[in-house]
């Protein structure tokens, strides 16, 4: 059998894997590099959300309306960090496939939390020190109300996004404490055990709705747990000798603190960005002094004043710091990217890039 037949039919059988594979929608992309990966070699995915839009308040193009409109599969983190994704989501076809990945069996999930409470009363917050409980997903006292989802239509309006609509616009807007951000916090992705669980649900949901290429969904989603495990000590070692003393636009990180040994002092906004009161301001800007704060963590979806103006006249440097992918291409190689930029962004605060 010649070479050229070979290839000739190697091009044919792509192409028809191509052809048959699902459309598959995802709403982020560090979650859209994740699913590209399982993919490899199948399809690519759309995505919804372009990595320089906040997730929490995007209003979708007509391209990207028309993708999550036309998919058979849609992984999405969940309406905890894209409540406005509920409603188009509920206008699917009925055989398509949703899946919530804060709701996947073993992800780690962490309660919102607001470190300036923490600073005020330590006691009352000792939960947050000690985060085992939270490596089985079904271990959350405070999570009965999850465990039944066959529609999605009781997250609709969640207790920590109840005022989501009145943030469309974080600037015009002044939010202090903001004691209604309880339940759970999205920002799963930022830790790579979150990771490594859900490219294995990836694999089996996208299996069971395009069986001809399981094997290869299996075979990538597998790959794909070798490297987040390898990718994952590899920040471990580079970051063992880093003890930044740091605070945040927003509090987007406690998952990737907890999984390498980090601490926040604090944040200028909370968990969903919406803009700080004037008190919030000066209680933060009071502690990076007392502190003596090494660096101010900003984002580049996000206006840098707020930043600015909590550093004010204090010897700390302000670094960038990006959950979610603004400067990086949006594909397979995003996730890893991303993590391993976190990582040398708290290298350089810490003085030991």
């Amino acid at each position: 059998m010649s070479r050229k037949f070979l290839l000739l039919a190697g091009v044919v059988l792509a192409g028809k894997a191509a052809a048959d594979a699902p459309n598959v929608a995802v709403d982020i992309a560090p979650v859209h590099a994740l699913v590209a990966q399982v993919m490899d070699g199948v399809a690519e995915p759309s995505l919804i959300i372009p990595p320089g839009a906040s997730p929490h308040d995007h209003a979708m193009r007509p391209s990207e309306a028309l993708a999550l409109q036309s998919a058979d599969v849609v992984f999405w983190v969940g309406p905890e960090l894209t409540p406005w994704m509920t409603g188009p989501l509920g206008a699917l076809s009925e055989g398509a496939t949703q899946v919530e990945l804060l709701e996947v069996a073993g992800t780690v999930r962490h309660d919102f939390r607001d470190l300036a409470d923490h600073h005020e009363g330590e006691e009352e917050h000792a939960d947050h020190d000690d985060h085992d409980d939270h490596s089985d997903h079904d271990d959350h006292a405070k999570h009965d109300d999850h465990e039944d989802h066959a529609g999605h239509d009781d997250h609709a309006d969640h207790d920590e996004h109840e005022k989501h609509e009145e943030h469309a616009d974080h600037d015009a807007h002044d939010h202090d404490h903001g004691h209604d951000h309880d339940g759970v916090d999205p920002h799963a992705w930022l830790d790579p055990e979150n990771a490594r669980v859900w490219v294995q649900a990836i694999a089996k949901s996208l299996s069971e709705k395009d069986r001809d290429n399981a094997a290869r969904y299996q075979a990538n989603a597998d790959k794909a747990v070798e490297g987040l495990s390898a990718l994952e000590a590899e920040i471990r070692a580079d970051l063992a000798q880093s003890e930044p003393r740091f605070v945040t636009f927003h509090d987007a990180y406690q998952y990737f603190e907890h999984r390498f040994d980090l601490a926040s002092s604090g944040t200028v906004s909370l968990g969903d960005a919406a803009s700080p009161g004037p008190a919030r301001l000066a209680e933060l800007k009071a502690r990076i002094a007392e502190e003596g704060i090494d660096c101010a963590f900003s984002e580049p979806q996000f206006d840098t004043r707020l930043i600015s103006a909590a550093t004010e006249g204090v010897d700390a440097q302000i670094i960038v710091l990006d959950p979610i992918g603004v400067a990086l291409e949006p594909g397979p190689t995003l996730y890893p990217d991303l993590l391993r930029e976190m990582a040398a962004s708290f290298q350089a605060c810490s003085g030991n890039s």
